[in-house]
Order: C-alpha cells, then sequence, then structure tokens
C-alpha cells in the first residue's frame, strides 16, 4: 500500500541538513544584526545631532526673543537661496537707469509733468500738489545722480555733473515756493491736501547730496543749508496737532477711515490723522539734516512724531497705515502682508532716534519678511484700475509703495553689521534688476507723469547700496 505521509529524510540526513542551515542562518541572522545594530547606531547619532542642532536653532530663536518683550518681532519667513547678481550686473543697471534720468530730465532742471494721458489720476488739487510732486520727484532724481555719479567717468560723469548742476539751480529757485494746497471742489470730502510734506522732506535729502558734492564752495553750501532751514520751517509749522505728519488733513472719520459728521474744524495746526510712514520719512529726513548741517530741531517737533509713530507699532512691528486705523490691528492692511512697504521706514526711523527695541534682530526679520513675501507687495505693482482706489490690491497695498519700501530697506541694510550686508544686498539686487523696463527706468503705479522718474531715482539709490562696500 502506497503511504498517505509525506516522505522524509532520514533523520541522520535532516539533522545534518538542518545544522548545516542552522549555521548559515545563524550567520546571516548575526550578520544582519550587526548591520542593523550599525544602521540604528548611526541613525540615533542623526537623529541625536538634529535634535541638538534643532535644540540649538531653538535655543538660539529662543535666546533672541528672549532679548525682545515683542518676540513675534524677531519670528518671521526667510526667503529662498538665490544666485545675487554681480556687481557688474548692478552697475550696468544702475547706467542704463542713469541714462533714462538724463533723458527724462525737462529743460528746466526738473523732473515730472502733470500731463498724463493714461487712465487714472490720483486727486491733485492744482497746482501746489503738482509743486509737491515735482520737487519730491526732483529731490529724488538727484539724490540718486549724486549717489552714483562717481561710478561713472569721461562723457556720462560729464553729462551727470550737467545734469545736477541744472537740477540744482532749479531746487533752489523752487524749493522755497513749495507750500499745501488750497480747498478745492473735493475738500469737504477729501480735507486739505497736504503732498507738500513730501517735497519738503526729499528735498532735504537733495540739499544734503548737493551740500557733499559742493565741498570747498562755501556760498553754494550756505544757500542748500538755507533751503534745508526752510523746509524744517515748514514741516514744524505743519505738523499734526497729536504728532507726525499726514498727506491729508482728511474731515473727520469713523475707525474704518469713512468720512463722518460733524466735520473737522480747518485749523492753521494739521487735526487728522497722522500716517505713520509719511511720519518716518519726515523724522529720517530731519535726522540728516541734524547730521549733516548740525541743525538742532527742537524735541517738541520730533518727540511727539516718534509717539505717533509708536502709538501704531503692533507686537510684530508692522505698523498701522494712519493713526485713525490703529484699533483695527486685523485688518488686512494692518497686518504685515500690509505693512511690507513701511515697517522698514518706520523702523529705520524709530531706530535712528534711538528706540532700543529695534535692534538688529528686527531689522533683518523685516528684511526678510520682505524678500520671502515680496509678492505680496509686487501683486500691487503696476495695477491701475479705472475708478478704484490705488488700494484696490492685496492687503490694501497701493503700488506706489513698491520702490518706497525697497528704498528704505537699502537704508535699513546698512544699519547692520557689516558682515551681514552682503546677504540682503544680494537679495534686494535680485529683486529689482528683472523688473527694469526696456527703456532703463523702473515704475511701479501711474501718477501723472512722475512714476518712471521717482521709480527710477529710487531704484537706483537702492542698488548703489547693493553694491560692495569696498568698491
Amino acid at each position: 500500500m502506497k503511504s498517505d505521509s509525506l516522505a522524509v529524510p532520514q533523520c541522520g540526513t535532516w539533522h545534518s541538513e538542518f545544522t548545516m542551515a542552522s549555521q548559515g542562518m545563524r550567520m546571516v541572522i548575526y550578520q544582519r544584526t550587526i548591520a542593523y545594530g550599525m544602521a540604528i547606531l548611526v541613525w540615533s547619532l542623526l537623529a541625536c545631532s538634529e535634535f541638538v542642532l534643532a535644540e540649538s536653532a531653538s535655543t538660539a530663536k529662543a535666546s533672541s526673543a528672549e532679548k525682545t518683550p515683542y518676540p513675534l518681532s524677531v519670528e518671521g519667513p526667510k526667503p529662498a537661496s538665490i544666485t545675487p547678481p554681480s556687481a557688474a550686473e548692478i552697475t550696468k543697471a544702475i547706467e542704463r537707469g542713469v541714462e533714462f534720468l538724463l533723458g527724462s530730465q525737462l529743460k528746466q532742471g526738473a523732473w515730472g509733468r502733470s500731463q498724463n494721458g493714461k487712465y487714472y489720476r490720483i486727486w491733485s488739487p492744482v497746482p501746489e500738489a503738482h509743486n509737491a510732486y515735482r520737487t519730491a520727484t526732483t529731490s529724488l532724481a538727484i539724490m540718486a545722480l549724486v549717489e552714483s555719479r562717481d561710478l561713472f567717468d569721461g562723457e556720462l560723469r560729464e553729462r551727470i555733473e550737467d545734469s545736477l548742476d541744472r537740477s540744482q539751480a532749479w531746487l533752489l529757485e523752487n524749493g522755497s515756493k513749495l507750500k499745501r494746497s488750497a480747498p478745492d471742489q473735493y475738500d469737504d470730502y477729501m480735507g486739505y491736501a497736504l503732498y507738500n510734506v513730501w517735497g519738503h522732506a526729499y528735498a532735504i535729502h537733495a540739499a544734503v547730496s548737493l551740500h557733499q558734492r559742493a565741498e570747498g564752495d562755501s556760498e553754494l553750501q550756505e544757500k542748500l543749508k538755507q533751503l534745508v532751514d526752510l523746509q524744517i520751517e515748514r514741516l514744524s509749522a505743519g505738523e499734526f496737532l497729536n504728532g507726525g505728519w499726514g498727506y491729508y488733513d482728511d474731515p473727520y472719520s469713523d475707525k474704518y477711515g469713512n468720512p463722518a459728521h460733524p466735520r473737522r474744524a480747518k485749523l492753521a495746526t494739521p487735526t487728522g490723522s497722522s500716517i505713520s510712514f509719511t511720519t518716518a520719512t519726515v523724522l529720517i529726513a530731519l535726522k540728516e539734516a541734524e547730521k549733516e548741517f548740525g541743525i538742532e530741531v527742537p524735541t517738541e517737533v520730533t518727540k511727539p512724531a516718534i509717539a505717533s509713530i509708536e502709538r501704531q507699532r503692533y507686537p510684530d512691528f508692522a505698523y498701522a497705515y494712519g493713526e485713525y486705523l490703529k484699533y483695527v490691528p486685523r485688518m488686512d492692511i494692518n497686518r504685515p502682508g500690509g505693512s511690507l512697504g513701511r515697517s522698514q521706514v518706520c523702523n529705520l526711523a524709530l531706530r535712528l532716534y534711538g528706540d532700543k527695541l529695534v535692534t538688529d534682530e528686527v531689522v533683518e526679520n523685516w528684511l526678510n519678511r520682505l524678500f520671502a513675501r515680496n509678492g505680496w507687495l509686487s501683486m500691487s505693482r503696476k495695477r491701475n484700475y479705472p475708478g478704484q482706489s490705488p488700494h484696490y490690491a492685496d492687503f490694501s497695498v497701493a503700488g506706489y509703495f513698491y520702490y518706497y519700501g525697497h528704498f528704505y530697506a537699502s537704508m535699513c541694510i546698512d544699519q547692520l553689521p557689516e558682515d551681514e550686508r552682503p546677504f540682503f544686498r544680494g537679495q534686494l539686487a535680485h529683486v529689482l534688476l528683472p523688473l527694469q523696463e526696456s527703456d532703463g527706468s523702473w515704475w511701479d503705479y501711474i501718477l501723472y507723469d512722475y512714476h518712471q522718474q521717482y521709480g527710477t531715482a529710487m531704484a537706483i539709490s537702492s542698488l548703489v547700496r547693493c553694491l560692495p562696500s569696498d568698491r
């Protein structure tokens, strides 16, 4: 009979094969155990090192945060790694921008006109609003040409100096005529237009640049100092009742900025809402005047202005657009994405006036934010909509904040230790160079015929500061 059981090897043979197999298996298991053990050891070491590094980074971050009562001011996104443009590429872009400014200068020496066939125009009571635009634009162009002129020689340098001579003559003749706008048919809704504050502030910067250029010419330097004295006098007289400056002495408004009744009294001293970045712009100009000319601006002018900016500062060092919005901190324009174009200037102003809270870490954090979240600011660039507010964009950011924000970011970089500046200079140049137009200009928002000129001037000044210090 055939057995239904399976045939098995003889006991001796089976034991021998089992023994040999067991020895082989034990060898494999032993080798694999060693391999697994080594892998676990390596993994443990790596994990431990990563934990230590993470702990170190966390400790460093915590240590940095512990230095300030506002930890959010030193926390934020970091920009991606980039290949920074070379000094030669930056210089070439500056040269193209300079050529644009030289070609767009008016015969009388100024830059910018009220004529423009584009579809959207900001309310600008004539003639004072346009005097303010032209003075500010011309002053920015003067700054850019003075700051960049040492990069060039030969025929281009001669053209730059000729341009500066003509623009200097225009500024000395017209800078004293700047004043606020008279009421017009929109006054009851808009209030007074105080665009003159921009002209006063940038005229001070331009006069400082020209004063340095005029070294050895005491008569010319005295004229420039007198021009600065006049700008400071008018800024002091035009400071808001609660401190600081704004570009509208607006009628009474609700917490969202909507005009309401009763209207404010229209006084010689503006009584509306001071604006954070306008105030910062003026304070920076006043500080430069103090440094260059030894002018002592009264603390009764600067102290209330500084306090105004501080009242508008949030724990993350975003700043309210204006005092009228300080009680709605999460309104989109007051959030970090909406503050990208003004935190730089506000931080710089407060730091120049001795605010210990604006540390290197805070400056670095907001520079990192600017570059890492540049898209939020860039979305409003070159966006003009018929019938819509300039703030009709993401986070209510107006297009004309773009080059303004980067202009003051370049000054913030100069506040950092020398060894930390190259990283941020590379980031800034990386942002600005691709935005240059085919005609050599930069622009961010159509403003009559001033936008290309002021945008180009701000971009040039920013890029000059991106070049190595030992150039």
